[in-house]
């Protein structure tokens, strides 16, 4: 262990006035300003703010990590009352890793591809505490056991490749913990993971914290999150820390007009896209080197006074009878807190239509070699969906959800003919288009049948500006007779996704993310698409900007009567737009439904867990704790008998071994389909997962 003061009893990490820059040839970037936050012992704090607000830049700063281009410009970062920026390297190297330990949101940055678990671990204490091997490996075994991972023994022997997604992010938390830290930094550490499995790390992060005593700082963008881990939050805006105070000051009390338009941006409970719609904050972020005078967030707010917010620097001030819950804003004590929101536009609800799409029995088998490598060995099949039965109405939206490996994106491709069916029927208008591939479906079909993707970064070309990109869909599409009518129709199409006609000309790389997602929603509807597949496309979106991309997509909807199928995890956002919800699992449809019969009991045990695994940025919310324990098995070889019987909780109510041996029958409550063997009257003894307090429905 580094020298630090034993007996110091005071704030683990004390941030104090913090500014830190980038500095380019061309200028000096200010990333972080006059920024203040304290983490006391066995506390945890969370961090909170949009993309390019400053939170990774202010967690690199506490691990001296900010490369050749940043420095600290002003103020003092204090480890158990030492400053960091006093200590040599040998010092920083002593404590990084061993006092500090930092967990990042992608697992394999901090594995190595070449080297077995085990041996990482073991690393860890033998190089920060000269312990011996066999000391070393006993204490890898217990903390895998502590990370909640099976088969210790077989997981220390594995190499990275062999884990999941879930597993490896246990292993690089059981790594952080090895050398028992005063204070673990969580950087999104769950951004990449099922809700699920998040729940479930969320969980362990909590009780290791109890168990070590180790502080932390969780950064995140998800309310909902940090409200489950965190007693303190510090919420940032361009730079600025903007609010901070305890969880219930911040949630209940709030205090700034940026926190406050944060939650008007995301899908509560009683949110609905017809009479209580999201509230999107208007304008952009400002970029770092072009921050207005005064507020930061001045442009953007609804309380904004000219020569006021904007003449002076705004320091952050102790709200009225709080001392420790402050805001960064002039006129905290003049604004009306508990006042109604102004209600967005409100809209009737959209009449749904007649059938457009039809999937009867449709299955998606693949087949591979046993050894990938060397194409020997028997040849195994996956089986990606299992006897797919549903349709889908004329403006209808409807959602499609599971975790990962559940078959959601399969069924996206065969419907898209990017692949052609194993056995079934998909009826598009009628037509039969389950093996026919893209590239031979006539243009109609294709464009009839369009995607929104999950990443806009991949799907627009870097080399071609925007208005070439759409005017291109069309001449796929066969729009118009001439150039002339297809600019003219690309212009329309920018208007309809609210971008300026300006960026017709611009290039990818000169817009934001949810500008590039705007981008290729209006090249999906080029065509006039009657389907809409959309693959999570807010999911790598701040919460500001995800409400307005999901605006836009109802309001096309609603215009143009499209159906939409949503394929989302993020059940909070399917909750708020979704008239019909198909919960997969394993290939599997295992409940389907309208967004009211799946929200309420009775559930499919699967959808059960997945309620009780979405995170709510709501005090007044109250969840059933239910945690899924074991990974998706593998649909090369999945389980017998009824798809999710490895992790039901429900399973042992249930005679004989039914359960593992016959796939359970779809049963029909009125029009809600779940696929189960629980009897009747088991489901009339389900309750409801998410309950809330009167207040949050009233208003």
């Amino acid at each position: 262990m580094s020298e630090t003061t034993p007996d110091y009893d005071g704030p683990i990490l004390e941030i104090d006035k913090l500014s830190i820059s980038f500095f380019t040839r061309l200028r000096e970037i200010p990333a972080v300003m006059d920024f203040s936050v304290s983490v006391r012992p066995g506390e945890a704090v969370g961090l909170v703010g949009e993309s390019g607000c400053g939170k990774s830049t202010v967690a690199l700063g506490v691990m001296q990590d900010l490369g050749v281009n940043g420095r600290v410009t002003g103020g003092s970062i204090r480890f158990k009352g030492r400053d960091l920026a006093e200590m040599s390297p040998a010092e920083l190297r002593q404590i990084r890793g061993n006092e500090i330990a930092m967990i990042y949101q992608e697992p394999m940055a901090s594995l190595n591809p070449a080297m077995r678990v085990g041996k990482q671990l073991m690393e860890v204490p033998m190089i920060h505490e000269g312990i011996g091997e066999a000391e070393a490996r006993a204490r890898a075994l217990q903390v895998i056991e502590d990370v909640k991972l099976p088969d210790p023994e077989r997981i220390l022997r594995a190499f990275p490749h062999q884990l999941s997604g879930g597993q490896q992010q246990r292993i690089v938390i059981a790594m952080a913990l090895m050398s028992k830290p005063a204070l673990l930094i969580l950087d999104e550490p769950t951004t990449a993971l099922d809700v699920t499995v998040e729940a479930a790390i969320v969980e362990l992060v909590k009780d290791l914290g109890k168990k070590y005593g180790t502080s932390m700082l969780f950064i995140s963008h998800n309310l909902g999150l940090v409200l489950e881990t965190c007693d303190r939050l510090c919420v940032m805006y361009s730079g600025e820390a903007v609010e901070r105070g305890s969880i219930e000051d911040v949630f209940d009390q709030m205090r700034h007009p940026y926190t406050q338009a944060l939650f008007r941006s995301i899908p509560l409970p009683g949110a609905s896209k017809t009479d209580r719609p999201l509230v999107a904050i208007p304008g952009n972020f400002p970029l770092p080197h072009e921050r207005p005078p005064g507020c930061n967030f001045g442009p953007r707010c609804d309380y904004f006074e000219a020569g006021r917010c904007d003449a002076q620097e705004i320091r952050m001030e102790p709200v009225k009878g709080d001392e420790r819950h402050e805001t960064r804003c002039l006129r905290q004590d003049e604004i009306d807190w508990n006042a109604p929101v102004v209600a967005a536009q409100t809209h009737a609800k959209a009449e749904i239509g007649r059938t457009v799409l039809k999937i009867d029995n449709l299955k998606k088998y693949y087949e591979v070699a046993a050894s990938a490598l060397f194409k020997g060995g028997e040849k195994k099949v996956v089986k990606a969906n299992e006897t797919l039965s549903f349709e889908a109405r004329e403006s209808e939206t409807l959602a499609i959800v599971g975790e990962s490996g559940c078959g959601k994106s399969t069924f996206a491709k065969v419907l898209m003919g990017l692949e052609t069916a194993t056995e079934g029927s998909i009826l598009l208008d009628n037509r039969e288009i389950q093996s026919t591939p893209i590239e031979k479906r006539d243009t109609k079909t294709v464009a009839d049948v369009q995607m929104v993707f999950q990443n806009p970064f991949d799907t627009l070309n870097p080399s071609m500006t925007v208005g070439r990109q759409i005017i291109r869909a069309l001449e796929v599409f066969g729009y118009g007779t001439s150039d002339a009518e297809r600019r003219e129709r690309m212009l329309t199409l920018l208007d309809l996704v609210k971008l300026p006609r300006a960026f017709a000309d611009r290039m990818p790389r000169q817009l934001s993310g949810g500008q590039k997602q705007r981008v290729g929603i209006a090249r999906a509807f080029a065509g006039d698409a009657r389907i809409v597949v959309a693959d999570e496309p807010v999911s790598a979106l701040d919460v500001s900007v995800q409400a307005a991309v999901t605006d836009l997509l109802m309001e096309i909807q609603r215009e143009q009567k499209t159906t939409l199928l949503f394929i989302s995890h993020d059940l909070s956002i399917v909750r708020y737009l979704s008239d019909r919800v198909m919960v997969m699992y394993l290939g599997h449809v295992v409940e389907l439904g309208t967004t009211e019969e799946v929200f309420s009991p009775p559930y499919h045990p699967y959808t059960e867990a997945l309620l009780s695994a979405v995170p709510i940025a709501d005090t007044s919310v109250k969840k059933k704790h239910i945690v899924l324990e074991g990974d998706i098995p593998s649909a090369v070889n999945p389980p017998p008998g009824c798809p999710f019987q490895t992790r039901c909780r429900w399973k042992q109510l249930v005679p004989g071994n039914r359960c593992e041996t016959e796939v359970p029958p779809m049963r029909d409550f009125d029009g809600h389909q779940i696929k189960c063997h629980l009897s009747d009257a088991q489901f009339a003894e389900m309750e409801p997962v998410i309950t809330s307090a009167p207040s949050v429905a009233a208003e």
